[in-house]
């Protein structure tokens, strides 16, 4: 549900509460222990494709505001406001205003919070669930969560979503996915070596029957230095089968093998990964993942949001990155093909510059091109994407 003359109202609000004396516990609690951020970002993208060129120019501002404790209780609201040149087809940024998070707290000993109310989940690397930052609009969920670090090294979340905050505006009738789902990643630090993620997602969707999943699996992961090399890896397996109100029976497999090397500044990746196909039937999806980190930057393979199609996703991809006068460079490729039925689904390179400066302020550059792909797909025509990006954070 979207909140557009509330969001102005509490927007108001808020910035009137910095002219509140602190005089008693609640008073400190609302302005002398809280918290306010306030963050532009201006973005210009433009997209070429199928013989058609589309672009779009959008400023988001964001409005955090979140109070002290008070009797180990506090609360954060998060409004958020789009401006836009226009609405294209291709580009999934657009003109709104919403709150984007609401949410109270309690703070519990044993380093435990709790969480009810409209918020940001983000879980291991975003691959399964994330927030989908990368686009004006962030994904976000109506839950109630329960993270505790009471164990040493060990990092236990658990949440029960209600309906989920798409990217999508209102007009998309996109916007919002009931859900009857429970989230559960447990997270064990032993060492820089090894950081060990075990979890069980198990998602129902009530309005995408498809988007009905529960999928089990566990990552490993580690980086360290060893000599002047810097060394890392993951290595990650999940099982997924239909849930909840699904009407396909399958099962599917998720497989990760990523490894990197550092040296002189210079970074360098490769990975293999796979979202697997029950024999062309389905596929492993991922609906509440960050798909633009994921896949390659032209988001070929989005899929309605699935992340993947019948027939499977085999990705080998390899990158490199540095930094030259505090300037961050990055390169990366991917080649796809299907993990069922011998599908060339194409190859994708991508750059991106950033350059952050003055504490609070950063300016960004990144360039996509994909193509190759077998003909008569969805994903099949090339495709060229550019994005140019400032934010400013205060």
């Amino acid at each position: 549900m979207k909140f557009s003359t509330a969001a102005l109202a509490v927007s108001t609000a808020l910035l009137s509460l910095s002219n509140v004396a602190a005089a008693d516990p609640v008073s400190k609690a609302l302005v002398e222990d809280a918290k306010v951020n306030l963050q532009f970002r201006a973005r210009f993208e433009q997209v070429d494709q199928l013989s058609d060129t589309q672009d779009l120019t959008s400023l988001r501002t964001r409005l955090t505001y979140e109070t002290g404790a008070l009797s180990n209780f506090f609360a954060l609201a998060e409004v958020d406001d789009v401006r836009a040149t226009d609405e294209e087809p291709w580009i999934s940024d657009y003109e709104y205003t919403e709150i984007n998070q609401a949410f109270i707290g309690y703070k519990a000993p044993g380093d435990t919070v709790l969480k009810y109310g409209r918020q940001r989940i983000i879980l291991d690397n975003q691959r399964f669930v994330g927030g989908v930052g990368f686009r004006q609009n962030e994904q976000t969920y109506d839950a109630f969560s329960v993270q505790t670090k009471a164990v040493t090294n060990l990092t236990a979340f658990y949440a029960y979503i209600n309906n989920v905050n798409r990217i999508f505006s209102e007009a998309s009738g996109k916007a919002d996915h009931k859900n009857e789902t429970h989230l559960l990643n447990l997270n064990y630090k032993a060492n820089n070596w090894a950081d060990i993620s075990g979890y069980a997602y198990l998602i129902d969707n009530q309005n995408l029957a498809r988007f009905s999943t529960d999928t089990y699996g566990v990552r490993l992961a580690g980086k360290g230095d060893v000599g002047s090399l810097k060394l890392g890896y993951a290595l990650e397996y999940a099982k997924q089968s239909d849930g909840g109100n699904n009407t396909v029976s399958y099962d599917a497999d998720y497989q990760l093998a990523e490894a990197s090397l550092g040296f002189s500044g210079v970074d360098f990746k490769l990975g293999y990964e796979v979202l697997g196909s029950d024999n062309g039937n389905a596929g492993f999806i991922t609906p509440l993942a960050t798909l633009h980190a994921f896949q390659g930057w032209t988001d070929k393979f989005l899929f309605g949001g699935a992340g993947n199609w019948d027939k499977g996703i085999q990705d080998l991809y390899f990158s490199v990155g540095g930094a030259v006068a505090g300037v961050k460079l990055l390169a990366v490729y991917h080649q796809f093909e299907s993990d069922a039925g011998s599908i060339d689904m194409g190859d994708e390179w991508g750059v991106s510059v950033t350059y952050p400066f003055a504490k609070h302020y950063s300016v960004g550059a990144k360039y996509a091109s994909f193509s190759g792909a077998d003909a008569g797909y969805a994903f099949s025509s090339d495709a060229d994407k550019l994005w140019l990006t400032f934010e400013a954070k205060y």
